[in-house]
């Protein structure tokens, strides 16, 4: 925000404090994309008169301003640039209207112009409200310029914002990612836009991280780090900030912004999948309906589009619409049909949330080791192992492909593969009421039989799943094998234990033959 129209509104009003009347006496870059200019009253010796430095950064995907009273030129590698303004008085500074744009104005009718657009952010020499020469001459388009064309009226009236059906960002086109952030969480209604930029035009300033990123805010959003009074005070703290954003956290920003947009595209998969589901929950089931018709044939005549019955699932009458060109057990058979598809769809819909819960667990746990990350050597050697890269897309994985999976009697059984696989399945995909498993004092796969909602563990699935447990342990030749019974809940991964390695705090031993089904 450090160049939203708003602030720049600010900044403008306070730099025009500083230079007007002062003549530029430098104006020399010693790096490829900085500008810098040097304000004074007079030419001396002894530089004892009034400076004023303005330090502008022109990167390809960023620009900003700095100030200062000193600055000390390289005696090396430094170029004067725009040599027509030298010993010019500073007459004006022009913010223009609704644009990241302002000029500072001199003497004989020049100005530069400080278009502070993004990644076509530039500096402009103008005279006579004509270009001369551009900082950077790649960006064509600025020869073209017209100053008196910068100047953007715009209508933002009531009544436009009405006409406009109320979509106030027809009318305020500058307040930017993080004012609309803000709108977007409270009502965009007349009133609260109002309120907006009320704060807009009598701000405070705040440095800010907002969304893994250094912001300088007129609105205290996101972790405020810092507040400030001056416009010039805010930008210079801005700026020194964002120089110390090493590289680890230029590189923490942008997996933890393609993880948090994941995120939140999978919670509202989720909610929209929950809400699909209650609704199929809360319908008649088709399967109920066939049922109601083929209890009554005989009351159906034939051709009728519609019939009203005892539903005796609910003890009412209900109205069924039929189609006519079938007969009444056809009819019926239509909704059984329906009926299948309905559950393959709920079936379907099941895995899929389980699925999506798993990756919400999955990129919850990348975000919270991310952001962990102390130094560039761990964080890379995370990023690497887990295959996370700004361009990759984390795969949406059943479980059901992560792991070795049996059913028994209706009863899933997960058995892990190695010992990585084995933390996966223990740490992240068993809850406490499912039951866990494990050779007694050998290595060997983790084994969980998922809990179903109601229903006891069968002795006849605790006796496979240990089997399945010894088998694939090193006690699968033996022919009996100890095998550890116990709920979830009672075990747990200290930190700092190697990848498989758990404590049982409460455990049952069942002999059993090892063996695969």
């Amino acid at each position: 925000m450090q160049n939203n129209y708003y602030f720049l509104r600010q900044l403008t009003k306070q730099i025009e404090t500083k230079i007007v009347g002062l003549k530029l006496m430098e104006c020399f870059s010693q790096e490829k994309d900085e500008l810098v200019f040097g304000f004074a009253a007079a030419r001396g010796k002894n530089r004892n008169y009034k400076e004023f430095f303005i330090k502008a950064v022109i990167l390809p995907d960023f620009s900003s301003l700095y100030f200062t009273d000193k600055f000390e030129r390289a005696r090396r590698n430094s170029v004067d640039l725009f040599e027509q303004l030298m010993d010019l008085e500073v007459t004006g500074v022009r913010q223009f209207l609704n644009e990241r744009c302002f000029s500072i104005d001199f003497e004989q009718d020049f100005s530069i112009v400080f278009k502070m657009y993004g990644t076509r952010s530039n500096l402009i020499l103008c005279h006579n409200q004509e270009v001369i020469e551009l900082f950077h001459s790649r960006i064509v388009s600025d020869k073209n310029l017209i100053i008196n064309d910068l100047d953007r009226p715009i209508d933002q009236s009531y009544e436009r914002f009405l006409s406009e059906k109320q979509d106030y960002r027809k009318l305020f086109p500058t307040f930017g990612k993080l004012v609309n952030a803000q709108l977007e969480v409270r009502k965009s209604t007349w009133e609260e836009v109002q309120k907006i930029i009320e704060q807009l035009e009598n701000p405070r300033y705040y440095l800010v991280r907002w969304e893994h990123q250094l912001h300088l805010s007129l609105l205290p959003v996101g972790e405020i780090i810092q507040e400030f009074e001056q416009p010039i005070e805010a930008m210079n703290a801005f700026y020194i900030a964002y120089n110390k954003v090493n590289s680890l956290d230029s590189e923490k920003v942008e997996v933890l912004r393609k993880l948090t947009k994941e995120k939140k595209q999978t919670e509202a998969y989720l909610q929209n999948s929950y809400q699909r589901m209650e609704s199929l929950d809360s319908e008649i089931k088709n399967e109920e309906i066939g049922h109601i018709l083929m209890a009554n044939l005989h009351q159906i005549e034939e051709r009728a589009e519609r019939v009203e019955l005892f539903d005796f699932y609910r003890n009412q009458n209900i109205t069924i619409k039929l189609r006519s060109d079938l007969s009444p057990q056809k009819n019926a058979e239509n909704f059984y049909r329906k009926s299948k598809n309905e559950k393959i769809e709920l079936e379907k819909l099941i895995e899929n949330i389980e699925s999506r819960e798993q990756l919400l667990t999955v990129i919850n746990n990348h975000i919270e080791a991310i952001e962990a990350a102390e130094n560039l050597k761990t964080l890379r050697s995370y990023l690497k192992a887990n295959g996370l890269s700004p361009n990759t897309k984390l795969k949406i994985q059943s479980y059901r492909e992560l792991f070795k999976r049996f059913e028994v009697e209706g009863f899933e059984i997960l058995v892990g593969k190695n010992s990585k696989n084995n933390d996966l399945l223990t740490q992240q995909y068993a809850y406490k009421e499912d039951l866990w498993l494990h050779a007694r004092d050998a290595t060997g796969s983790h084994v969980v039989v998922k809990y179903r909602a109601g229903k006891k563990f069968p002795n006849s699935v605790i006796e496979t799943a240990a089997s399945l447990a010894a088998y694939f342990s090193k006690r699968r030749n033996e022919t009996l094998a100890p095998v550890i019974v116990t709920p979830k809940k009672f075990v747990r991964k200290p930190k700092g234990f190697a990848d498989g390695q758990v404590i049982v705090e409460k455990e049952e031993v069942v002999m059993v033959e090892p063996k695969l089904i």
